[in-house]
């Protein structure tokens, strides 16, 4: 037998599962088919071996319309502060919750703490009928509609859907079964993030320090510790991988420097090749690709699940004030609406790693000036906090400070 809905969500990540809590918020009916099984009742704690990730300011908003936010507020880091400089150059930058007239630029929260509070919310929606685990085998043309196979623990199942949104990450079945291209550039750099302890503190500033060899950022958590985000070369993924903590701490402290003192008590490391995937449409005939299927991006900025989520929002937005989710024209407007972000984030986010990360020394004393002029100028300043929060272009109403 094959059911039929308004709108098949393929992939529950954190965007599929945002996505997923946007539409019950405004009475869509929508199948959310996610492959791994569903995760434990209990409510995990936030420990030294978390992935951090950081919510721009925007986001905040969005998961508080959302209603998760209330689960999570009293374990995020806050960061008030950036500070941007350069390794063996004098220039630096500071961006700070003050120049852009709110009361944070952004929070550090735990990623399995956000996947829980996403997924107790996910258990209380009344639209969304949740398949996992599940697996999307094929995608089929029908009158208006797509017509899924869907496997599962109790055998294959159909599903028509008027509208399938692919969130099932940088290599979406959903992307491929739809016939969207896709571009890929590797960076040939690795990530490691973990958490440290500082012998001293800087209360809510984050640091970011870009040097040759890629960035590395200091994110704050509680009790003295950072989330730490390393960048190097992909030629020494296996070294550093193999290091004990005493020689990883080393190389961190190296690359970063001693300006809050000896770090120690690393928690577990994190590896990650990074890998800029772009796809080379938004959407296709009752399709649209959103999250790290739309594009996955160099992690410099901390912009990939910020622009996420955006995009989920800006969409449920959209399917709010339609009839058909899948009408030629909502797709137009939002592949027409997410350009502006996506384009800014992506020419940022290049731009940036390929400037600041150049072993080019004539550049030095650019870098440095950029830097300074960027410190001293109060409006650029606050133009380049705005941004880095999620404001750009048509932000989606839930993610601005007054709410929808």
């Amino acid at each position: 037998m094959t059911r039929h809905t308004d709108i098949l969500i393929v992939g529950g990540g954190l965007v599929g599962t945002s996505m997923a809590l946007a539409l019950d918020a405004i009475g869509r009916d929508a199948v959310l088919v996610e492959a791994s099984p569903p995760p434990a009742a209990a409510t995990p704690v936030a420990d030294d071996n978390d992935r951090n990730l950081v919510l721009a300011h925007a986001s905040v908003n969005a998961l508080r319309v959302l209603g998760v936010w209330p689960d999570l507020e009293r374990i995020a880091g806050t960061i008030r502060r950036v500070e941007i400089s350069r390794a063996g150059e004098f220039g630096r930058a500071r961006l700070s919750a003050d120049d852009a007239g709110v009361d944070a630029l952004g929070r550090v929260v735990p990623g399995r703490l956000l996947g829980a509070a996403l997924e107790r919310r996910l258990a209380q929606c009344m639209h969304v009928q949740r398949l996992a685990p599940a697996k999307l085998l094929a995608l089929e043309p029908a009158d208006s509609a797509w017509r899924a196979r869907i496997a599962t623990a109790g055998g294959d199942c159909g599903i028509e859907a008027r509208l399938v949104v692919g969130a099932d990450g940088s290599g979406s079945n959903v992307r491929a079964l739809v016939g969207i291209g896709v571009q890929e550039h590797d960076y040939a750099q690795c990530l490691f993030v973990s958490t440290i302890a500082c012998e001293r503190d800087a209360p809510e500033c984050a640091f970011e320090r870009f040097s040759d060899e890629g960035p590395v950022a200091l994110l704050p958590l509680s009790d003295r510790r950072r989330g730490l985000v390393l960048t190097v070369s992909a030629r020494r993924h296996d070294e550093v991988l193999a290091m004990d903590d005493a020689q990883f701490l080393a190389l961190a402290q190296h690359r970063f420097g001693w300006k809050l003192g000896a770090f120690g008590r690393p928690g577990r490391r994190f590896p990650h090749r990074i890998r800029r995937v772009l796809a080379e449409a938004l959407t296709a005939p009752r399709a649209v690709l959103v999250g790290n299927a739309a594009q996955a991006l160099h992690p410099i900025g901390a912009q990939g699940f910020n622009l996420g989520l955006r995009d989920a929002l800006t969409l449920a937005e959209l399917i709010s004030q339609a009839d058909d989710p899948g009408a030629p024209t909502l797709l137009q407007e939002y592949a027409s609406r997410r350009q502006p972000d996506r384009d800014g984030v992506l020419a940022f986010s290049h731009g940036l790693v390929a400037l600041a990360c150049l072993a080019q020394p004539a550049l030095s004393p650019l870098r440095s000036l950029a830097l300074a002029t960027l410190d001293g100028v109060p409006p650029l300043r606050r133009a380049i906090a705005r941004r880095g929060m999620g404001f750009r272009g048509v932000p989606p109403a839930a993610t601005l400070d007054g709410g929808p």
